[in-house]
């Protein structure tokens, strides 16, 4: 039998770069391997798999022939042409928040809920937002064994979730900003000495450098925001936990790259900071950095462009029975966002093909 035929749309942005190289590297299960973007990128020549591939335009006719998809695009493009590739025949894995909370459509984590792939009944499968991943592989291991009852959550997120320009900003600001010593030391100087050497236009509602701010993606009722909810109800789907009890804060940090959350889980029986090292320590995509008094834990600088689910700082929770308050680090292009995407294609591979 003929190895399936692979789509890439979106290969030239961010997490399409990323992609090309963990296709790359990753099991060659593919036949054909064909890079798909806009118009205006069509013709570009790119590498993957070692070999040099033409990108070709985003159009209905792409899709003949194609197995499976994986989409990395904007929502809006999302919602016009996953559908298109869907009737043509191809099983769509689809990055964008389009399909996420569609009943029809699985919202899937491959170590978590594998099985939910295979009803599609749409032909698309969604793979979750970049901050709900950086923790899944880590909570859906204590919940399958524990229970997990409620989530507060406060994450800590890097600017390339806002795509390239968010990174592109943030490396404008600090060289911007490098050198003075008296930035920082008083209200307002940051954003006045930026308006003073950068365009106003940002992906950013205030400067992200010597900054914190606690605000991610867009305006929603009752003053929540986007990333927030996304997070809750992601969480919900993917756990099949439909009343889940969430909450979130997000926050975005001079980070470039790899997301950060620190989570205060409540469980349905007693659960003790042993008991998480050994599941943890078992999740074959969970790398445990837990020793505090050697200043072992996760950080953005340390696991980026890695694959696993960093954890650190287990702890007891000392107020709240059946507790644990731990801190989690993934990389946001990778399993956050193009890892997950590549998993769940060859988890439908292996499996269908």
């Amino acid at each position: 039998m003929s190895k399936p035929t692979l789509a890439l749309v979106g290969a030239t942005g961010a997490v399409g770069t990323v992609m090309r190289e963990i296709v790359s590297s990753r099991a060659d299960i593919y036949g054909e391997i064909r890079l798909v973007a806009s118009a205006r990128s069509a013709g570009k020549v790119l590498p993957v798999r070692g070999e040099d591939v033409v990108v070709r335009a985003l159009t209905p006719e792409v899709f003949d022939g194609v197995d499976v998809a994986i989409f990395d695009v904007p929502d809006e493009v999302s919602a016009e042409w996953v559908p298109i590739a869907a009737a043509r025949g191809a099983i769509v894995i689809d990055k964008s928040g389009t399909f996420r909370m569609n009943p029809q459509v699985p919202l899937v984590v491959p170590e978590v809920n594998p099985g939910d792939a295979a009803n599609r009944p749409l032909g698309i499968v969604s793979t979750p937002n970049c901050t709900t991943l950086s923790m899944m592989a880590a909570i859906g291991a204590l919940h399958a064994e524990y229970g997990l009852r409620e989530l507060v959550v406060a994450s800590y997120q890097a600017v390339s979730g806002a795509g390239v320009a968010g990174s592109a900003r943030l490396y404008d600001e600090i060289e911007a900003l490098a050198g003075d010593r008296t930035i920082g030391q008083t209200a307002g100087d940051v954003r006045k000495a930026l308006q003073n050497k950068l365009p106003e236009e940002s992906p950013f509602p205030a400067p992200v450098a010597f900054n914190v701010v606690p605000w991610a993606g867009s305006l929603k009722e009752d003053g929540w925001a986007s990333e927030e909810l996304k997070l809750r109800n992601e969480s919900r789907k993917i756990l099949g936990i439909p009343d889940l009890k969430v909450s979130a804060t997000c926050v975005r940090v001079p980070v470039i790259t790899t997301h950060s959350l620190a989570v205060h889980a409540t469980f349905a029986g007693e659960i003790t900071v042993a008991d998480a090292h050994r599941i943890l320590n078992a999740a074959p995509t969970v790398v445990v950095m837990d020793d505090p008094a050697n200043h072992v834990y996760p950080t953005p600088a340390d696991v980026v462009g890695t694959d696993p689910t960093y954890v650190g700082r287990v702890r007891q929770a000392i107020d709240f029975p059946n507790t644990l308050d731990l801190f989690v680090c993934g990389d946001n292009l990778r399993k956050g966002a193009a890892l997950n995407a590549a998993e769940i294609a060859e988890l439908i591979v292996t499996t269908e093909f």
